[in-house]
């Protein structure tokens, strides 16, 4: 009896509702009176809650005097049940996904070379469609496995290379001044976007122990991956500018960009990021 009790209470009862719904099934129509001894409950909390089941269309009521009571039969409080969950799932199945368009995507900061590894890594695995990169040479032989694994099963892949980077598979696009910028910066950039939903912006530290460097982030808020990805492909664009004009380019601008980096960057610039 106490597990009918306990599954009762699982699909909405309280104690009172599921002794007394009990009680009048072993005998009905009954008396107030008689469900409280039945149910051995207070004859004062045996008539609230009757009032309540009563509402709820589970006992119904006669107008004899004294006032008895019958319960709805069991397979017709399952069947209503049943009804009510299957009418309450199929309305969160629908509505419930919404919720998600006012949710912003975390943007996680990744410390620790290994776990930076790691989660670049789960970033490749996880792509459908296309990776775009940009990442050192020595780097890059970290994740050269699983690039090649993402296009073996076509996944486009697209990468800017620092340092000489040689690769069999994908479209790299050659930075040049890789030295200078992992010098200026204190680190090689390792920059990933996947899918549009999906990226990886920040630095690993050129110095061999160093696990301290935070400056990493990981997110899948479309916004920030949104602007990872331009800022790979604009450095594409550029890379690809420069290969076909090159002449133009140090007429123009000088060698090495000089004059171009003093206009953006300003004459003083402490560091150097193209």
């Amino acid at each position: 009896m106490a597990d009918l009790i306990e599954k009762l209470k699982e699909i909405g009862f309280n104690t009172y509702e599921a002794k007394v719904y009990v009680a009048l099934l072993k005998k009905y129509p009954a008396t107030g009176y008689e469900v409280a001894k039945l149910a051995n409950i207070p004859q004062s909390r045996t008539y609230d809650t009757l009032k309540v089941l009563e509402e709820k269309n589970i006992v119904i009521a006669n107008n004899d005097k004294p006032i008895v009571y019958t319960p709805i039969k069991p397979k017709q409080l399952t069947s209503n049940f049943q009804k009510k969950v299957d009418s309450a799932i199929k309305f969160l199945d629908k509505h419930l996904p919404n919720v998600k368009e006012d949710y912003n995507e975390p943007i996680i900061t990744l410390s620790g070379k290994q776990n930076i590894q790691e989660k670049i890594i789960e970033v490749i695995q996880n792509a459908k469609r296309e990776i775009y990169m940009e990442v050192w040479a020595q780097d890059f032989k970290l994740f050269e496995k699983e690039l090649l694994a993402a296009y073996n099963r076509n996944v486009e892949i697209r990468i800017v290379g620092y340092d000489n980077l040689n690769s069999r598979f994908g479209m790299i696009f050659e930075h040049a001044f890789a030295r200078d910028i992992e010098m200026s910066l204190g680190g090689r950039m390792i920059v990933i976007a996947a899918d549009d939903s999906e990226g990886i912006i920040g630095k690993v530290s050129s110095l061999k122990n160093d696990v301290s460097d935070t400056s990493t982030i990981w997110t899948k808020n479309k916004g920030i991956v949104f602007i990872i990805k331009e800022f790979i492909v604009h450095d594409m664009y550029l890379i690809d500018v420069e290969e076909n004009l090159v002449e133009q380019m140090k007429y123009i601008y000088g060698k090495g960009f000089k004059r171009l980096k003093d206009k953006v960057l300003g004459n003083n610039a402490t560091y150097i990021i193209h």
